[in-house]
């Protein structure tokens, strides 16, 4: 936390600004360097000029010369730098849900927009396209932004761009103009003032000695939250993987991930490999990016945070289900590197065995995806392409997809390859699940299942699936899918964790483990 101070020392009494934790807890929290509260709130120290994630190894500041703060924004707004030692960049995002506040949702959706890469393409973020996209006037997002967030949304988003850059410049060796284009910036000269303004650094500051090997990849950490439950997300995982683009590896101190992995931005093609290991001592994620994906990096990064729901804050969350689901405080929602890939996976599964929808993916992939070469002989191809699947056609049928299912298919293909269906976490939810059901073939289970795990909707829930309703205790009533919607109000905002803790045979209600989930 060594640094110039910049702001004056602070002498009222302190306030959590914008924050769900008290002053005292957050303080408490910070002395204890506790893991669960990393990215819930920033710590400003007044004599210094820095501020520090909760986990950071330095000596604790006194109080009465800490400001703490919601957001990374909020403390750069008010002048503090980012400490180079616990590095705010690799915090988890702050996710907080509230179903009932209609500004509070507003601002939120808001802030997922401006977090997801996918989102705006090649064009850059505006409040008047972001005002477009919400539906409502930029004066009314400028004014629930600003009350939720306690910053300007180009305030946030600024930030945002400069903690990308930071970690790139630290973890990279990516060319500096790169790394300004990469992270949102429409100029290096442009880059280069922000991060003097701000930082007072130059961006070649932060550069580590050492070349890393060619081809060795691009090696970066992200942060989550304890309590994690790695095994169970492996397990759930490892169960639907498919051979030759993914492989999964729980051994002793190697519980890891390794995938393949095509997306497209500005118009080109990326493909390439990612190894995710987990530092379960450091509460991280380490994770090994191939050179091929640089260009698209930020995107990577957002999405891998995504499939392995590393924002997820278990306190909140835990707070509301722990009482039903008192064995599950550490299990997360399994999300999707490509979300059209699992709405595809999601189809499959309909009304079958996950053994039986395994297979199919296999014989789905064995057929129509594409060879790529990695370090890895386990990983050897890409996922069918959209474009691929969209003529797939009667070829679907020999590998044994009933037509129903095989109409679902090529319909989220062409809706995702005519860039009519946005399936990432910034996607508009009700939109999207409204589109997914006039689809052929998807009804309102899928739909749900999606948006749990590729929109990151927190609060899905798959009414009509039969182990909730065996959990539930509903599955021979009338009505049991209403019956297990009512139930579930319980668990709002956050049933979708509710669902993964239910199909684990958690609920305290009904002792009796439900059966495998039937979907990939």
């Amino acid at each position: 936390m060594a640094g110039r101070p910049l702001c004056p020392p602070y002498h009222g009494q302190m306030t959590t600004e914008n924050s769900l934790l008290p002053d005292d807890d957050c303080y408490l929290a910070l002395k204890a360097k506790d893991a669960r509260f990393d990215g819930s709130f920033f710590t400003g120290v007044t004599s210094t000029g820095i501020y520090c994630r909760p986990v950071c190894s330095v000596r604790t500041p006194m109080r009465r010369n800490c400001r703490f703060f919601r957001h990374a924004a909020q403390a750069e707004n008010a002048g503090f730098r980012p400490c180079l030692r616990c590095r705010p960049e690799l915090a988890p995002h702050s996710v907080s849900w509230c179903i009932q506040d209609a500004s509070f949702m507003l601002a939120h959706q808001a802030a997922r927009l401006l977090d997801e890469p996918q989102v705006w393409g090649d064009e850059a973020p505006s409040i008047e396209k972001l005002a477009g996209r919400l539906g409502v006037s930029d004066r009314h997002v400028r004014r629930l932004f600003e009350a939720q967030f306690g910053v300007k949304p180009l305030q946030y988003l600024q930030t945002r761009r400069l903690l990308t850059a930071k970690q790139l410049l630290t973890d990279t060796d990516l060319p500096v103009a790169q790394v300004a284009l990469m992270s949102g910036f429409a100029s290096v000269r442009r880059f280069n003032a922000a991060f003097a303004q701000h930082y007072r650094l130059n961006p070649t500051q932060l550069r580590r000695e050492g070349a890393r090997p060619a081809g060795d990849g691009i090696t970066l950490r992200l942060g989550y939250r304890p309590p994690y439950d790695v095994a169970a997300l492996l397990g759930f995982m490892g169960k639907r993987s498919i051979a030759a683009t993914e492989f999964i590896a729980t051994a002793a101190g190697q519980s890891c991930v390794g995938r393949t992995f095509r997306t497209e931005s500005g118009g080109r093609a990326h493909a390439g490999w990612l190894l995710a290991r987990f530092d379960e001592a450091r509460a991280q994620l380490v994770l090994r990016v191939s050179d091929s994906l640089c260009d698209v990096l930020p995107l990577v990064i957002r999405r891998v945070r995504a499939l392995f729901d590393l924002d997820a804050d278990p306190a909140a969350i835990n707070g509301v289900l722990h009482a039903s689901f008192p064995g599950g405080d550490g299990l997360r929602v399994p999300g999707a590197l490509d979300g059209y890939e699992l709405a595809v996976r999601a189809v499959l599964g309909q009304q079958i065995t996950v053994a039986a929808a395994r297979t199919l993916a296999q014989r789905m992939v064995d057929r129509f995806g594409e060879p790529i070469q990695t370090p890895w002989p386990q990983l050897t191809r890409l996922f069918p392409a959209p474009a691929v699947l969209a003529g797939g056609g009667d070829a679907l049928g020999q590998l044994g997809i009933v037509k129903q299912r095989q109409a679902a298919i090529v319909g989220i293909a062409r809706a995702v390859a005519d860039q009519r269906l946005p399936l990432h976490g910034g996607a508009d939810v009700k939109a999207t699940i409204a589109l997914l059901k006039e689809l052929p073939g998807i009804g309102d289970w899928t739909a749900q299942y999606i948006a749990m795990r590729a929109l990151r909707w927190p609060d899905a829930f798959p009414a009509g699936d039969v182990a909730l309703h065996k959990m539930l205790g509903v599955q021979g009533r009338k009505a049991p899918a209403k019956e297990a919607e009512k139930a579930s109000l319980a668990w709002k905002p956050w049933r979708s964790y509710a669902v993964i803790r239910a199909w684990s045979g958690l609920l305290v209600a009904e002792p009796c483990p439900a059966r495998a989930h039937p979907s990939l």
